[in-house]
């Protein structure tokens, strides 16, 4: 006798039809609630599993590819669940472009994972919406703008970390060595120089504490056990990486504060050294001027500050590293660069403006860009109000990926996606073109707000590492043994990797 005749002996036919009605709404769960509604037309998808959703189908370590290639059979719109959230992806360049810039305002809010939420409680820029989020990333672009992004000033700046990094690679005296915390030291001192009015020594114990605690965090971010955490917080007390994150957070949290402390007690408000002071001076006015519930307060200062640190170290400095990986991995692209280089600045300073006199090595920065696609899936970004999106209905507060990669990757926009390939971005004359579908800081209000700066950083930090050294692989190890394969985290970096810098003659 089977299980389920023995169910059927012991059960009253009260328990029984109770029983049936159970089953039966189970079965409209997982076929209406989950699925698309033909009468609204909304986007299709793969059918889902109650409360797991499409959870057994992804890849928690590269979510990113698993949508990639659900995309070329559900379309460039589709629907996913991410165990019982039901989550719309935005597929190839027309559709993302279309969403973030001709559809805006209905695609333009935030959707704050659960782990976001936990620290930064609606708070600073990149996490927050509605007037918060208006008024910080309104002072936030600002004041960048005002204290050198984009300007001589800065240019300046990044210069002077050049110069510093050019003697750390010097002291490895052409042997292997792992670039990665250099790099964002130095990447990191731009940014702090910006936000708290100086740059700091690679070996002040502060400074590299609050970078490595910042490094770390973004790639426990991306872990499988905090992308769960982040659908099923209840398992978060046994999650070591949640813990750990909870750690470094408030660890650079409080050394923040004694920042902020120092330079408080230094102010002067006619005179702001950077982003803090003028935070400070902001608040400061009001609160004298009786206004005791505008958006200008402690916490918005803190978790903006997080993030400008956060946003404005990793993304650069790892973009860097993917690039002096693709020279080691193409040593015939990176003899290219260093021609141009040497023909056009020869051994004087690189600037800025020499950037149009260089088309084949700003290809190859842009190739860089395209290629790693760091940011493969963007933030999280939730749709605003009920809208109709080619031709189908997506519900007001619908979590939505913009699948960056898709765009950075499509092989209508792209000869060679998968492929290092700098041609993409010159015309047959060889002269630098620009291409539409090149989206690596996303698109429309959520757009990086520090573009313009990290332009900037790529393009002298990475002409001046071609200018004085050659990338290869460590002894004994050849091109074709490098690993391009990325590191699992919140955005790709590379994988642990030492490279020489043999300088050059």
């Amino acid at each position: 006798m089977g299980i389920f005749d023995l169910v059927l002996q012991s059960c009253s036919s009260t328990s029984l039809f109770g029983a049936l009605l159970v089953l039966l709404l189970l079965y409209l769960v997982s076929s209406s609630s989950f699925s698309s509604q033909e009468d609204r037309k909304e986007p299709p998808g793969p059918t889902p599993l109650p409360l797991l959703g499409n959870l057994l189908q992804l890849d928690l370590k590269r979510p990113y590819i698993t949508l990639l290639k659900l995309s070329k059979k559900y379309g460039s719109v589709f629907t996913f669940y991410l165990g019982p959230e039901k989550v719309v992806v935005l597929a190839g360049y027309k559709t993302v472009k279309e969403a973030l810039v001709n559809h805006a305002e209905e695609f333009g809010d935030r959707q704050p994972m659960q782990i976001a939420t936990d620290y930064n409680n609606g708070h600073g820029v990149i996490w927050s919406n509605g007037d918060s989020w208006k008024d910080m990333r309104r002072f936030a672009l600002t004041n960048l703008r005002d204290f050198g992004m984009g300007k001589r000033a800065c240019e300046d700046k990044i210069i002077e970390e050049c110069d510093q990094l050019i003697q750390v690679f010097k002291k490895h005296k052409g042997e292997a060595f792992d670039t990665t915390q250099p790099i964002n030291y130095a990447v990191s001192n731009i940014i702090c120089s910006i936000v708290y009015g100086n740059r700091f020594e690679y070996d002040d114990p502060e400074f590299t504490s609050l970078v490595d605690r910042t490094n770390r965090n973004i790639q426990l971010l991306g872990s499988p056990s905090v992308q769960l955490y982040n659908l099923f917080p209840w398992i978060g007390k046994w999650l070591a990486d949640k813990k750990e994150i909870h750690s470094l957070l408030s660890a650079n949290k409080k050394q923040n504060m004694q920042l902020f402390s120092r330079l408080k007690e230094t102010l002067n408000p006619q005179m702001c050294r950077g982003f803090v002071d003028a935070f400070l001076a902001r608040k400061q006015n009001l609160e004298e001027s009786g206004i005791t519930n505008s958006h200008f307060h402690n916490d918005n200062l803190m978790q903006t500050v997080l993030h400008l640190f956060a946003a404005g170290t990793d993304t650069t400095a790892t973009t860097l590293r993917w690039g002096l990986l693709f020279m080691a991995k193409n040593p015939k692209i990176q003899d290219q660069v260093q021609e141009e280089v040497s023909r056009v600045i020869g051994s004087r300073q690189v600037q800025v403006e020499d950037r149009k006199n260089l088309p084949f090595t700003d290809a190859v920065i842009h190739e860089t860009q395209r290629l790693a696609s760091i940011a493969p899936m963007a933030i999280p970004h939730k749709t605003s109000q009920d809208t109709t999106f080619q031709g189908h209905f997506i519900k007001k507060g619908t979590t939505v990926y913009p699948l960056l990669i898709s765009v950075l990757y499509d092989e209508t926009e792209w000869e060679k996606p998968h492929s290092f390939y700098p041609a993409h971005f010159l015309d047959k004359d060889g002269k630098f073109v620009k291409r539409d579908a090149f989206m690596p800081f996303s698109a429309g209000r959520r757009v990086c707000l520090g573009e313009s700066l990290a332009r900037m950083e790529l393009f002298l930090f990475f002409t001046t590492f071609l200018q004085h050294f050659h990338f290869t692989p460590p002894h004994g190890v050849s091109e074709d043994e490098l690993d391009l394969t990325p590191r699992v985290g919140f955005t790709l970096n590379p994988s642990p990797h030492k490279l020489r810098a043999v300088p050059c003659m």
